[in-house]
């Protein structure tokens, strides 16, 4: 059976590293760990105190500093590659990974999927002749030298280059090797790996050549292993999932990505963010788990294309395709308190909580500041809230392990109204309907935006009527939509009315329902 020795390349994250050893060598694989020496020394002790007791653990011989683009990570790659191959001597296969990557199929699944093909898996094209390179320099990658950082260095690095080009100063490519291009994550054969590491020792021309091309992480390994292996026995892929934008930069996966990354043809997958600490405890359950079936759709890519193409389109609210169910589930209720009077809404939802244990939020889609739980960066900005509120929404229900959510809304939300009485949950709203002042009117102004503390008094009364004519309007919209399962209390009628109102939107008894009417000071202002 394949066992794998992975080949660890990180820099940040020291508990992250350790979960990630101790998780992939529990299955019986192996890990090399390159700890970048320009991270913090207390963190690599750290790292080597907690798996100094694991057999399955080794270090690089030495660190190195690395830096993007340079030959520093393929250095540090090699350091790992030749500490596995001295201590893993039963590994059969060698896997590229970074800190920011994780497994999306368990381990039974890898192994059964290495051991059905025996080649390499790598990808690898022809540098000049492929489209691999979509912008930016190409030839001169190689045919000049680069001894400096492009992004750390940039005048040394700019002026020698410009120098060389000037000057004509080119060199030529080994005679015998034709360089290649495609991704850093591949996975080699035990086989391969032992003829790569002989080449480096045999061929002291073409290290040179490489030490100082530009970006030779997508190059040498990509490079030697056509050289040396045959093209039937190299797979042109990796075994990682990644996707870039439009903009050249990686793809961050968060929690809800679970379903979309599973599901692709693949063993692992980058950038996992390191805030999405649920995705990352659901794959490493499932990484455990030698019973796990898998369906593979393999369309994240043509899928995310197409969606990103909407939005710029401005179509606006299409279902996440990596959720195995784009709705909120038919067997939850969502709770919709709507209030023009923020405080008024969260005086009674906080009494909801108090009195019934229902998980209740505040305005989630209308302020930054809502207190919510740390749910992988999705909750961050109104902005992520709004386009991902489904998402975020069955996020919350899984949070607090309940099928019922309460969540306040301005009336100004009817489009997110229409979209969650469009979902297969079961929707009820709650309209809290105010005595609204004109000095309330005109706060609400100043909060809009309408008008500020230096607006003229005789502006502030023109603004009135049109700003008393917008909240009508709103109340309205909501009554003209004809959404089901509607309730009101108002701020005119008495307690047992509005206990009636209360007990049937929430399903509970009269008195409970009572108990909420008679809050303290509800609609005071």
């Amino acid at each position: 059976m394949a066992k794998i020795a992975f080949i660890l390349l990180c820099h940040k994250d020291p508990e992250g590293v350790i979960r990630q050893a101790e998780r992939l060598t529990a299955m019986g694989d192996c890990i090399a760990i390159h700890f970048d020496a320009r991270a913090n020394r207390e963190d690599f002790a750290r790292i080597r105190a907690a798996l100094a007791d694991n057999p399955a653990v080794t270090f690089a011989a030495k660190r190195i500093k690395c830096g993007w683009g340079e030959w520093s990570l393929v250095a540090a790659t090699l350091l790992a590659v030749e500490a596995a191959v001295a201590a893993f001597a039963d590994a059969t296969h060698f896997y590229m990974l970074s800190g920011d990557c994780m497994s999306i199929k368990s381990a039974a699944f890898a192994h059964d999927f290495l051991d059905r093909e025996d080649a390499d898996f790598i990808e690898s094209f022809d540098f000049l002749s492929s489209d691999w390179i979509k912008t930016g320099m190409k030839e001169d990658r190689l045919i000049y030298r680069h001894w400096f950082n492009e992004r750390t260095q940039k005048w040394l690095y700019y002026t020698s280059y410009d120098l060389q080009r000037k000057l004509k100063l080119t060199r030529a490519v080994p005679a015998d090797i034709q360089v290649m291009i495609g991704s850093q994550w591949w996975c080699l054969r035990r086989h391969t790996i032992e003829a790569v590491l002989a080449f480096c020792r045999e061929r002291p021309d073409v290290m040179r050549f490489f030490r100082t091309t530009w970006i030779p992480d997508e190059t040498f390994f990509q490079t030697v292993v056509r050289h040396l292996v045959p093209d039937v026995e190299i797979r042109a892929r990796t075994l990682t999932f990644l996707m870039f934008t439009d903009y050249g930069m990686p793809v961050t996966f968060y929690n809800d990505h679970y379903d979309l990354l599973v599901s692709q043809d693949y063993l692992f997958a980058r950038k996992i963010s390191v805030d999405a600490l649920d995705l990352k405890a659901r794959l490493g359950e499932l990484w455990a788990d030698d019973a796990a079936q898998f369906s593979i759709s393999n369309e994240g890519r043509s899928l995310f294309t197409f969606l990103t193409g909407r939005g710029r389109v401005g179509r606006r609210f299409a279902p996440r395709f990596w959720e195995n169910e784009a709705s909120l589930g038919r067997e939850r209720e969502l709770l919709l308190v709507v209030c023009k009077k923020w405080h008024v809404a969260k005086r009674l939802v906080e009494a909801m909580r108090q009195r019934t244990g229902l998980p209740a939020i505040d305005y989630l889609f209308n302020e930054e500041g809502t207190p919510l739980p740390d749910l992988g960066g999705i909750q961050t900005t109104l902005g992520k809230r709004t386009r991902h509120r489904r998402a975020l929404l069955r996020m919350l229900y899984d949070y607090y392990g309940s099928d019922r959510l309460v969540v306040c809304l301005d009336p100004s939300a009817i489009e997110l109204m229409r979209d969650f009485y469009a979902d297969r949950c079961r929707t009820r709203l709650l309209e809290v309907q105010c005595d609204l002042s004109d000095d309330y009117l005109l706060g609400h102004a100043r909060r809009i935006g309408l008008a500020g503390d230096a607006t003229p008094p005789e502006v502030a009364d023109r603004l009135l009527p049109t700003i008393q004519y917008d909240v009508r309007f709103e109340s309205e919209q909501i009554r003209d939509a004809g959404f089901s399962d509607t309730h009101r209390i108002r701020e005119r009628s008495s307690a047992e009315e509005n206990a009636a109102a209360l007990a049937a939107f929430l399903s509970i008894p009269e008195d409970v329902a009572l108990q909420l009417a008679f809050t303290d000071h509800l609609f005071s202002d």
